[in-house]
């Protein structure tokens, strides 16, 4: 069973319940037409279909290697690491002037969940170039964009992103490779960086390192971080890859998943590199760089919830196993298996559907009015840990259900089954654990006093109150209750202590997804037809019951979790 993208979902979801098709009355994106986009998704799932997801257990079962020196990627990713190149699906929201398409990130999120779903060990190619041409347009000098902006967004050139180091992961302040000024402008880059995706590769001609370092006169800390521009070859006069620079691959990482996807330590010595941005502004380059990431590994875990989704629907449509409740021969009909696919669907359009909403107000922020964008810009940093944490416990759990539906064969490799677990674990951990993106939500997101919280707790009762309308009483007080709940525990977390919010971060933040997850379904339903409402009425009666729960632990404060100390927890 081959991966088949939604495309119908995908557009409903978009349009109807996040409302994209507001994009085209912008001046941005005028041309970003529902007839362009429809026109474009059509393309992406031909070539997805037919030229990735063939690609991914081979991915699985013949990892990338280090050989003398070079690494050999799986077979058939060079080839379609080209075809996605050659499509134009790398810039797609890059600049004409550098040869981008100009898309909306919304129509590229679309485009980016279906390569994910096809492949995750390919896409992180294109993606982390994604995220590196991002960097470039708003931060690098015009020299710098004009050579490397051309090379990444054709797909000639790839990027990546050089943040951690062995002594410092999620405490990027720690890091301590150097950057020596050179007499001719460039400088010179020495250090390690760990868990490099794609940090080495042959599906290429160059690759294009944003290593983030320390110069000379750097103060500690975060605020002495800059950013550089460090090319595995030194482009020539005319920008052709030249000679090879001072980095070395020093090994790939063997891991749980993303076997395709080779990760790699990195070994720069005096490396030549030229700086991006301005001396010690490192930070604001490089959450250029995050931001766009959060939402795309986001996204990754909607595109592995919505394979798992498809596999286990295949599975459980042939699998014959006991007498059924409905008679059906098939394990589709027990009400376990059916409660299982259930909720692996609701989930996935949730999730898909908060990380689509985020993009949307990526875009608006740089389209709209400026009264308008500014509350977008709001919006969008809100929603960005929101959709990165739950769209990758999404397809954790999604992926986790789906060997459950296989039962046996789920726990062998044959079925592809266990491969989705695997794979999407570590979305959990990249771009900021979802721990971070949990205690980012408690503590900068919630800095402008809870103003971008309550818009969005004003925009979940309006969906309760068009419910309420529209004769869907029981949809409607069970929303309406949700947000309530929600203001309550928001309003709680503003006066708590900061210990006390980092103790509730992680279920407040699930109690938010849930929350909103609620709303697009409803949404959906009011928009949509009987499938949209049988669903909205199972994710409200099933999964949003869970928020009140939620609740309650995110504001049972830090005591409990001191009482006992953490050497006795394991004796």
């Amino acid at each position: 069973m081959g991966y088949r993208a939604p495309t119908a979902e995908m557009v409903f979801t978009a349009s109807r319940v996040i409302g994209q098709d507001r994009l085209a009355e912008t001046e941005r994106y005028a041309d970003a037409t529902a007839e362009t986009r429809d026109a474009i998704l059509g393309q992406a799932a031909r070539m997805v279909e037919g030229v990735l997801a063939p690609l991914d257990r081979a991915g699985d079962r013949h990892p990338a290697r280090l050989e003398n020196g070079v690494v050999r990627t799986s077979p058939g990713f060079a080839e379609g690491y080209r075809a996605i190149a050659e499509g134009g699906w790398v810039g797609m929201t890059a600049g004409p002037e550098h040869g981008g398409m100009g898309l909306p990130h919304g129509i590229a999120t679309i485009v980016n969940e279906m390569l994910s779903s096809a492949c995750l060990s390919l896409s992180l190619c294109p993606l982390l170039s994604q995220g590196a041409i991002e960097a470039l347009e708003r931060h690098a000098d015009p020299e710098l964009r004009a050579l490397y902006l051309p090379k990444l967004v054709s797909g000639e050139w790839t990027g990546t992103m050089n943040l951690t180091e062995p002594q410092a992961g999620s405490d990027v302040g720690a890091l301590t490779t150097r950057a020596v000024p050179a007499d001719d402008g460039s400088y010179r880059i020495s250090g390690q960086k760990i868990y490099i995706s794609w940090g080495d590769h042959d599906v290429a001609r160059n690759i294009c390192h944003l290593v983030l370092a320390r110069l000379p006169d750097a103060a500690p800390g975060t605020r002495g971080i800059s950013l550089f521009m460090v090319p595995k070859y030194l482009p020539d006069a005319d920008g052709a890859p030249g000679p090879a620079n001072g980095v070395r691959t020093v090994s790939l990482e063997e891991k749980l998943g993303l076997h395709g996807s080779p990760t790699a330590v990195l070994e720069y010595d005096n490396a030549t590199g030229w700086l991006v941005g301005p001396a010690h502004g490192g930070m604001a380059a490089m959450f250029t760089m995050m931001n766009a990431a959060r939402l795309g590994v986001g996204i990754e875990g909607v595109a592995i919830a919505e394979a798992a989704l498809q596999r286990a629907v295949a599975f459980a449509l042939e699998r014959r196993q006991g007498k059924t409740a409905d008679g059906t021969p098939a394990i589709a009909g027990h009400a376990d298996v059916r409660r299982m696919l259930a909720r692996m669907a609701a989930l996935t359009r949730a999730a898909r559907a908060l990380c689509y909403d985020c993009a949307f107000s990526l875009d608006m922020a740089r389209a709209g009015a400026e009264g308008e964008a500014a509350a977008h810009a709001a919006r969008a940093a809100f929603l960005t840990p929101l959709a990165k944490a739950f769209g990758t416990d999404t397809g954790s759990e999604v992926a986790d259900l789906g060997i459950q539906v296989h039962g046996g064969m789920g726990f062998v490799e044959e079925t592809g089954a266990a491969q989705y677990l695997r794979d999407v674990r570590v979305t959990r951990i990249y771009e900021g654990t979802n721990g971070i993106q949990a205690m980012d939500l408690v503590s900068r997101k919630l800095a402008d006093g809870g103003a971008a919280a309550r818009g969005l707790i004003d925009e979940v009762r309006a969906t309760a109150g068009r419910a309420r309308e529209a004769g869907e009483t029981a949809m409607a007080e069970a929303v309406e209750q949700a947000a309530r709940e929600l203001g309550q525990t928001t309003e709680r977390m503003l006066a708590a202590e900061p210990v006390d919010r980092g103790a509730g971060a992680a279920p407040f933040l699930r109690q938010w997804a849930l929350t909103l997850g609620a709303h697009y379904l409803v949404k959906g339903a009011l928009e949509g037809g009987d499938e949209q409402r049988a669903m909205a009425e199972l994710f409200v009666g099933r999964v949003l019951p869970e928020a009140a729960a939620l609740a309650r632990e995110a504001v049972a404060g830090a005591a409990p979790l001191y009482a006992i100390a953490p050497e006795a927890l394991a004796p």
